[in-house]
């Protein structure tokens, strides 16, 4: 790992430059690992986790994330910075942010997640610097600011809140900021006696910062640590996201209630989880022209596996890590969440596949072998009616020999949905499930969404979301529908091969 320069010694400026010229050597070597994602945004190189700074600003997506430019793997933070003005197709834009003062310049640290809001037209950035002294983590929330979008200043007062209140701890980060009548609002994330609370501040002018009280914590249920929280108002209530630490598994929890600004206390009575797979982390929401709150997150995550299996194994080509794709967040009418990809990845659709109203049996092949490919939307609509089968799936990304294949299969008795990628790639483990809200007879719905190397699943009506990697080789493209123990009737079957968006 290349090491932070000693403190001082760079500017800012210098910092960018020495980033920038650091990926400029080898992002056309990475750019041609044949794993690399065909619509699913990723840095032009090396590393990368979570997503900052979304905001739909001057008619324009951007897109900043937590950036390593110096190796495939985490180290000191920066903020890369991307736009796009479709959602689907991005420029990568010079890196905005490098670590350079004595408040975020740090070997174990940096400039860690924040969020980005539009103030007066100046787009402005709220992000954790972290540093570690005498051994001691320190982390505090810090202003850098942007006339034109794409060069940003770091406030000369930083940090403009130096550390956490009594109610918190040394983890103190990831700030999301809004505006509610008029007044700044800011929720960070932290832990007390472990367990995962949210902080909220509020401000007049982005600098100057009172601290309200705890917005919401664990009830010794809900993880150690809320990292990366989210706090929007989504039709008549309000809607709280993180990341728990110390969960395993269960990676993003929403929760919905109702919030009172004259107290900061947010009362919430619904619990759900953003995505039920392996891999979907620290999801950031930002409101766009249309109208519309959508989320993106980190296609990876902390801590359910040892570090060296959790990340894949594309390090050894210069990159490791992307974004989902954007996804759409609604108030169901039982006040759930659901998730729908955006209407804008229709654009990529290609040859079509098209079949109806057609029994599906067990040694039955259904999709030609055309089909096949590493990138893919799949939609299909199972008749329960009259099911006998006990089960039915898709068979994704198959080597043609069974050696490497995914299997994502519905159990009709348990209403088990799983996604089992033991025999993907010869690398990744596990089988992950989810127990689908659907009873009895109503339809089977699938939207599937395939890009070489990460699958998202969606059902339930888009109120269930499992996303998951595989690093299957290049050629294993086949796909299959299938049911065992029985026949089922597919109402539907739709399967698009997809252009890629680079």
């Amino acid at each position: 790992m290349e090491m932070l320069p000693a403190k001082g010694t760079l500017s800012h400026r210098e910092a960018l430059l020495k980033a920038e010229q650091s990926i400029s050597k080898i992002k056309e070597s990475a750019g041609k690992d044949p794993s690399r994602l065909k619509y699913h945004f990723m840095a032009p190189a090396y590393w990368i986790n979570d997503p900052n700074g979304l905001i739909f600003y001057k008619g324009e997506y951007h897109l900043f994330y937590q950036h390593y430019p110096y190796a495939a793997k985490w180290g000191p933070m920066h903020w890369g910075h991307a736009k796009s003005k479709d959602l689907v197709h991005w420029e990568h834009l010079p890196i905005a942010l490098a670590p350079s003062e004595p408040y975020d310049l740090d070997n174990r640290g940096g400039v860690f997640s924040g969020s980005a809001v539009d103030d007066n037209g100046v787009l402005s950035i709220l992000y954790t610097g972290t540093i570690h002294k005498d051994g001691v983590l320190i982390q505090s929330q810090c202003l850098a600011t942007s006339f034109d979008g794409i060069t940003f200043d770091k406030y000369e007062g930083n940090p403009v809140i130096p550390g956490p209140p009594a109610e918190g701890s040394a983890d103190f980060r990831d700030p999301k900021v809004w505006k509610h009548d008029g007044t700044w609002y800011m929720v960070v994330g932290s832990s007390k006696d472990g367990m995962g609370k949210a902080l909220l501040f509020n401000s007049p002018d982005l600098r100057e910062w009172n601290y309200v009280g705890v917005l919401a914590e664990s009830d010794g249920t809900m993880g150690t640590m809320w990292e990366c929280p989210d706090f929007f108002p989504l039709g008549s209530r309000y809607v709280l996201m993180f990341s728990p630490m110390g969960m395993e598994e269960r990676k993003t929890i929403y929760l919905v209630g109702d919030m009172n600004y004259a107290t900061g206390c947010f009362t919430w009575d619904t619990m759900g989880d953003v995505d039920y797979g392996y891999e979907y982390y620290a999801p950031q929401s930002f409101l766009d022209g249309q109208g519309r709150r959508i989320i993106i997150a980190w296609l990876n995550a902390w801590d359910w596996m040892p570090w060296f299996k959790n990340f894949g194994p594309t390090s050894k080509n210069h990159w490791c890590g992307a974004m989902s794709a954007p996804r759409t967040v609604e108030l169901d009418e039982d006040g759930r969440l659901k998730f729908k990809p955006v209407k804008e990845l229709e654009v990529l659709r290609r040859d079509h596949y098209h079949i109806e109203q057609t029994e599906l049996s067990p040694e039955v092949s259904l999709i030609p072998k055309y089909l096949g490919s590493d990138c893919l939307e799949i939609k299909a609509e199972f008749d329960m009616s009259g099911c006998t089968a006990e089960e039915i799936g898709f068979v994704l990304r198959d080597s043609g020999d069974g050696v490497q294949q995914t299997l994502l299969v519905y159990n009709k008795q348990t209403g088990v949905l799983s996604f089992n990628r033991s025999r993907s790639d010869g690398w990744s483990e596990g089988t992950q499930t989810a127990t689908l809200e659907r009873t009895g007879r109503e339809p089977l719905m699938l939207h599937i969404f395939v890009d070489t190397s990460v699958v998202e699943v969606y059902t339930d009506s888009y109120r269930t979301v499992m996303t998951n990697n595989i690093y299957p080789d290049p050629a294993s493209i086949g796909l299959e529908v299938f049911v065992r123990g029985g026949n089922v009737n597919i109402t539907s079957l739709d399967i698009w091969k997809l252009r890629s968006s680079w």
